[in-house]
């Protein structure tokens, strides 16, 4: 199997691939792959593909995987249900 039949982000479909690429250009933080390729940025916001992406990252560029860390998370980091939002308004 090659690396661009490898998905790594199920949710955005990106390829094993696709990420060394981007790596190999200079991208090489999971925040600025999130950025480029929306890796992370699908229902399971990067629980599936981090960890991968961050392993791959430090065995390109040599840093210990410690240092590539994990993209920022911003509120909500589950995804919630607009419903579950309005219902809170609303026993206010």
């Amino acid at each position: 199997m090659s690396d661009r039949e490898v998905i790594v982000c199920r949710c955005e479909e990106v390829t094993l691939g696709e990420i060394r690429e981007w790596i190999e250009r200079g991208y090489d933080t999971v925040d600025e792959l999130k950025r480029v390729l929306r890796v992370g940025m699908g229902p399971c916001q990067g629980r599936g593909c981090t960890e991968m992406i961050m392993r791959e990252i430090a065995r390109i560029t040599g840093k210990p995987i410690a240092e590539t860390g994990p993209s920022r998370h911003r509120p909500p980091v589950k995804p919630v249900k607009l419903g579950t939002i309005v219902e809170g308004v609303k026993e206010e």
